[in-house]
């Protein structure tokens, strides 16, 4: 009796236990569904780009594309997931540990069902959903992402796709970095893995890009003029890191006779007439093609991600002061991304007063006090997925210095060049050839440079990329056309020790604006944030809603 009244009794527990599990997985969705944001793409978007990319894909082919894996960042805490944005854009589909697979014409199951895309995604978990969050599954991501095939990530192990039946299969070049933990076999490490196997993949038996340029360039090279070749890869492994992993072309480099390098030659030929159905330059490039030019849709989520941005431009001018430090300025820039929604920074923010805004890329951003240096701020908010990028540079104390502004006057002179020349049918590359020439020019009449001519290291880099779920977006950087969205940042940097008068070292000056690209004259999608000299000590000048936001101090 007393046994059956104890068992009856964790019985019960372990059944009010379930019950309040149950309950609160229901109220935690309703209240998630209640409250989740309702402006991403819609699934209408995602089948339409799956169909555009299906109709550039040859018969009998095959695309499969893996989500993002999830990354740790220390011990048993892992970096919040962010979706590999070509996944996310032919599927809106948020979670790690998914597949898709797109083939080019109707398929057929066991049972006579036809089908011409399957979505393979986590299954629905109670228990890690109460850790982790809500889970689609797989009727989420028919109801919610309109695929009418759609499996769990577990059925791809034994999907029973020949994959070796088709002509194509068109990948991404794998990067490689995926966790394999132990208990879970379902993650982005057993899906590659289980396809690579699955495909017959063998990166040995495919060349392309790059690498095959140079087993070209050596077949085709007579042995006597192999130095050159050698000079040649050397200078290319520079720019493509890849091509020091390929043991054949570093081998042919480093060959100390002209036998080996004659022997290498004949191997290199035998690879390029190795054949392989898989291919991964296809689906890089068509997605660089479709993704450069930005829907309706797309618009909308972009210029609100770069409005944000703009705005938060707005608000550091007004609340800058002397004694801030450089991450406090990223603080309040990161406050108004949150402040409006944007789930994310669109990259590593850049906050360099004075010297430090010499460094393009720098991120540390912990200088305790700007003091009376320019400060130049590179940041921006990813919106639904869709990034802004924005800089603006500005005095701390509110006012330019003379040489100051005599630089910010020389590359906002040069925005207004590139700026300009952002129409469409102009090569990519007009707007920074018309920015440089006008740097050159300005840094000749100044006296930091002896002839307009002259070589030098004042402007690093160039104006221009596209932007969109990246960042740097992918793009052909062909002509422009209607719907592009790109930067125009040009900048000048003068490091202490430059080899010009010290009155400039130290000065830093970035501007960076989101042009659209139209039938008709750019459009800046950035133009809330001030540019010119005046307008930004206007807006310094005006009062903060951070002034009386002052915390107690922890020195005591």
């Amino acid at each position: 009796m007393v046994f059956l009244e104890v068992f009856d009794f964790k019985l019960m527990r372990e059944m009010i236990r379930r019950l309040y599990v149950v309950c609160f997985l229901s109220l935690l969705t309703y209240s998630v569904n209640a409250q989740m944001s309702m402006d991403y793409l819609s699934a209408d978007f995602h089948k339409d780009r799956r169909e555009v990319l299906r109709a550039k894909m040859p018969k009998n082919s095959v695309a499969v594309v893996f989500a993002n894996p999830i990354r740790n960042r220390a011990n048993d805490v892992d970096y919040v997931f962010h979706q590999d944005p070509n996944f996310y854009y032919l599927t809106g589909y948020r979670e790690p540990n998914a597949v898709l697979v797109l083939f080019s014409e109707k398929q057929k199951d066991k049972s006579g069902k036809s089908f011409n895309e399957i979505l393979y995604v986590q299954r629905k978990d109670p228990f890690k959903e109460l850790w982790n969050g809500k889970r689609l599954g797989v009727e989420g991501a028919k109801k919610e992402l309109g695929f009418k095939e759609a499996k769990n990530t577990e059925e791809f192990f034994t999907n029973g796709i020949n994959f070796k039946k088709f002509d194509k299969i068109f990948i991404e070049k794998f990067k490689d970095d995926y966790r394999n933990s132990e208990g879970n076999l379902t993650e982005t490490y057993d899906l590659v893995t289980h396809f690579k196997s699955q495909s017959g993949y063998d990166p040995i038996k495919f060349v392309s890009g790059v690498k095959r340029k140079v087993y070209e360039l050596i077949k085709a090279t007579p042995i006597e003029n192999s130095a050159n070749v050698a000079q040649a890869i050397g200078k290319a492994s520079t720019y493509y890191p890849d091509l020091k992993q390929d043991e054949l072309i570093m081998q042919y480099k480093d060959a100390g006779n002209n036998a080996l390098k004659k022997e290498l030659k004949q191997k290199i030929a035998l690879q390029l007439k190795s054949t392989s159905n898989i291919d991964i330059e296809f689906l890089s490039t068509r997605m660089a093609e479709m993704r450069e030019i930005k829907t309706p849709e797309e618009l909308k989520l972009l210029t609100k991600a770069i409005r944000i941005s703009a705005i938060g431009q707005v608000e550091v001018m007004k609340a800058m002061k002397t004694n801030m430090s450089e991450i406090e300025v990223q603080g309040i820039h990161e406050f108004v991304y949150k402040k409006y929604g944007a789930e994310y920074e669109g990259y590593p923010s850049i906050v360099g007063a004075g010297n430090n805004g010499c460094i393009l890329h720098y991120t540390e951003n912990n200088k305790k006090k700007i003091g009376n240096e320019l400060v130049l701020m590179d940041l921006g908010a990813e919106y639904r997925g869709y990034t802004a990028d924005v800089t603006r540079t500005i005095p701390a104390n509110g006012k330019f210095s003379p040489e100051q502004k005599a630089i910010y006057e020389v590359v906002l002179k040069a925005q207004d060049a590139g700026i300009a020349a952002c129409k469409e049918k102009n090569a990519f590359w007009v707007p920074n050839n018309e920015s440089k020439k006008a740097i050159n020019q300005g840094l000749y009449e100044l006296g930091i440079i002896k002839t307009i001519e002259e070589e030098h290291s004042y402007f690093p880099h160039g104006t221009s990329h596209h932007i969109g779920l990246d960042v740097h977006d992918p793009g052909t950087y062909g002509k422009l056309k209607e719907n592009m969205v790109i930067t125009v940042e040009p900048g000048i940097y003068i490091p202490e020790g430059s080899p010009c008068d010290k009155k400039w070292w130290g000065i830093a000056v970035r501007i960076e604006d989101d042009i659209l690209i139209t039938k008709g004259q750019p459009k800046n999608l950035s133009k809330e944030a001030p540019r010119t000299v005046k307008a930004i000590e206007d807006m310094m000048a005006r009062k903060s809603v951070l002034d009386e936001f002052i915390l107690p101090s922890l020195d005591d």
